[in-house]
Order: structure tokens, then sequence, then C-alpha cells
């Protein structure tokens, strides 16, 4: 079965606002057997949704139509619809009576067009909305299934997993059941993931492995397909133990684990403690740590050392160290860490200096940043990076190097 997903709405198409319905319904289509094979976005105009609607009765199984279902002029997915179903448009009752009821109870006066969001197609199962004004629909076309749900996410993914997912799997006969793992991976780029596993990927028949690029780090989405649930399971495991075999040293988690509750974790579990110096960062570490339950166990604290005064009076770097070798280098990101150390009573520390942009400082140009990561007695070891993009990306990319540093000093 061929299932497609239509996002009806121009403000999508200008950007003001991203798609996240069509990839929250993929998921969630995926989890019972019935693969998205097409997403569309189209704006607000008569002719273009009616075409797209006239096309996806010719190709698709399932079509899920969200958006267009509000009270104003541009709602046209109603009127677009009826080009291909031709049924009458009717008032449902018990949608009117809780649109007046809201106006009454808020003492408003409703505007007449308020109407039009109680309108369904006389064949149409209505999916009442408790969340909203305009209810869903689901309407059977010469074999092909239509869900039609408002474009507010809280309202969709209220029909889709009250209403609409129940009644594709009571009334589909589903082949199989599909089951998906993220697996995410950092400290590695995606050409060379890619390279270690090109025997897997290149004989991948059922599970499948599609590799994703994400900021500062790569993911591999395993997918199978069986009989049961089970079974689907059973193959993602056997393919995930023979892709780690291969580069389980780069593997933090999968799904919605991040790296940073993985390096918090692992520092749980060593019972090290935590602390940070931060100049380019500004913070931002910390405040990454800190945001996540459990931190107050590891975190013991930091400084914001921006200026050069600031780093001799707070973090204590010599005057002569800063005068031989500038604020931006490894010398000073080194003695960051190790004063940091000290002066907290931490057993990790990590030091950020750099220059953010966008103009050169010290003889360094934007995007220059050193990061020292101070475990135990050992010597502090300081990274030097070439980072990318503007200032706040300059930044962000620092503290994910961080966290990749020491998710793999903790995994020895």
């Amino acid at each position: 079965m061929k299932t497609e997903i239509i996002a009806v709405g121009t403000e999508l198409l200008l950007g003001q606002i991203a798609n996240t319905n069509a990839q929250w319904i993929s998921s969630e289509m995926a989890d019972i057997g019935l693969p998205v094979f097409r997403h569309t976005v189209v704006g607000d105009n008569f002719n273009r949704v009616a075409e797209t609607f006239e096309q996806a009765q010719e190709r698709s199984d399932v079509v899920i139509v969200t958006g267009g279902l509000g009270p104003t002029e541009d709602d046209l997915t109603r009127e677009a619809a009826n080009v291909v179903f031709k049924q009458e448009l009717i008032e449902h009752e018990e949608t009117m009576k809780r649109i007046k009821g809201y106006y009454d109870r808020n003492k408003i006066a409703m505007a007449s067009n308020n109407r039009k969001q109680a309108l369904v197609f006389s064949e149409a199962a209505v999916l009442d909305n408790p969340e909203g004004m305009a209810p869903g629909q689901i309407v059977n076309h010469q074999g092909v299934c239509w869900v039609f749900l408002p474009g507010v996410p809280r309202e969709m993914k209220k029909l889709m997993g009250g209403k609409v997912i129940p009644y594709l799997k009571e009334n589909n006969t589903l082949p199989s059941q599909i089951v998906s793992e993220m697996m995410h991976f950092i400290g590695i780029g995606e050409s060379d993931l890619e390279t270690k596993l090109h025997d897997l990927i290149t004989n991948q028949t059922n599970p499948t492995i599609a590799p994703l690029a994400s900021e500062g780090e790569v993911g591999l989405r395993l997918t199978a397909t069986g009989e049961t649930t089970e079974d689907a399971v059973d193959k993602i495991a056997a393919l995930k133990n023979s892709i780690l075999e291969k580069v389980g040293a780069f593997y933090y988690g999968s799904d919605d684990v991040t790296v940073e509750e993985t390096v918090l974790d692992l520092l749980k579990e060593r019972g090290y403690t935590l602390g940070a110096a931060e100049s380019v960062t500004g913070g931002k570490f910390m405040e990454h740590i800190v945001s996540m339950p459990g931190a107050s166990h590891v975190c013991q604290g930091g400084f914001i050392a921006y200026t050069e005064e600031m780093k001799e009076q707070i973090v204590q770097v010599p005057k002569f160290l800063i005068k031989e070798y500038g604020t931006i280098s490894r010398e000073c990101a080194e003695i960051m860490a190790l004063n940091t150390q000290s002066l907290l009573g931490v057993d990790v520390t990590v030091s950020f200096t750099g220059v953010a942009g966008p103009d050169p400082s010290e003889g360094h140009e934007p995007g220059t940043v050193f990061i020292g990561v101070q475990f135990g007695d050992d010597k502090p070891d300081v990274h030097q990076f070439h980072l990318n993009g503007g200032r706040t990306q300059v930044r962000s990319r620092a503290v994910k190097k961080a966290f990749e540093l020491l998710f793999h000093r903790l995994k020895k």
C-alpha cells in the first residue's frame, strides 16, 4: 500500500514554519507497516491544490492531508478535494455546537465565516476534534482512503493517534510490521562511516541502512520489516551488532539519546565530577550540562572568563603566558583546564578559548578554537579546531566538539 502526505499552506513554502507534521506522521505510519512514499507541500491556491489531489487519487492508496481546514478564504482543502470527490459539503451539527459554545463561553461575537470550519463531506467519517474547531474527516473514494486533519500539530497528533491510526489498523490488512532504529555516531564523518560499512550498505535488503548527517555527528537509520514486530526487532538487532563490530568505537546511542546525555551518564558511572572554563563559548557548555536531569551529581560549576583580564583574575592564567602566547592559544587552553581543576576541586575539566568572529583576533581567523580536556593527574589534551559558520554556529560547534572529546576519552 502506498501512502502519501500532503501539507496545504503557503506559510510552509515561505519557510515561516517547518513541516513537522509530515515527519511525525511518517514515523507513525511506519510503525504500523504503511510506508510513506511521498511528501508534498502545496500553497493556498485552489487550482494547484486540486491538481495535487487529483494526482494523489491516481497514485496512492492512503492520502493524509494536513492544513487548509480553517475559516478564512485561503483555507481551500475541502473545496479542492471536492473536485475529486464531487460530494455535498454539509454542516456538521455537533461541530457547529462546539464552535458556537466556545464563542458564547468567552462572550465573543462569532464571525459568520467560522461556520466554514464545521463543513464536512456528506460521505465522511467525522473525527471530533477536542483540541480545536475544525474536525478531522476520513473519506473513502474509489479505493483510496483520504484523511483530512487540521494543520495545528497538537490537534493533528490528537486525531491521528486517537482516531486515524486505529481506523487504518482496523480497516486494512497490513502486510508486515516495520521497525526503525536511529544509531548515532560521533567523531567520524559520513563518508568514512559509509566506507567502513561499504559491504553492509551495498548488500542491504531487509533491514535497510540509511546514513544521515547532522550537526557534528552522523546517524544510521536501520529499518526492518517482519511478519511480527519481534521478527523485525530481531533483524535490526542482528544488523546493529554487525555495524558495531566495525564502527562501535564511534557509537554513543540510539533514537532519542543525545551525546550530552551519554557523556553525563559516563561521568556518573565513573564517579567523576566536572567543571569548565569558557571564553569563546560564553557558558554554553555548562548550559548544556545543567539542563539535563542528574547534572548536580556531576557538575561542580564553571567560569566564564571572556576577556584577558578575567582569564588572569578568575582562572589565574599568568600574565607572562598571555604575553608570550596570547589568549587564543594551545598554552592558554591548557593552563585554563589545569587551573580550573584545582580551583573547583573536580576530576575532569574542559576549557575553551578562540575567536567566533566576524573579525580575526590575535592573528587567528574566525572559527579558530582551542579546547582543553583535563582528566585527573594526566597532562591536559588540547585540540585545535577550525570551525565553519557564523558566531553562533562556531560557538555551538565548539560545544559539540567538547562533548565528542569527552565521550571518546570516557569510553577508554
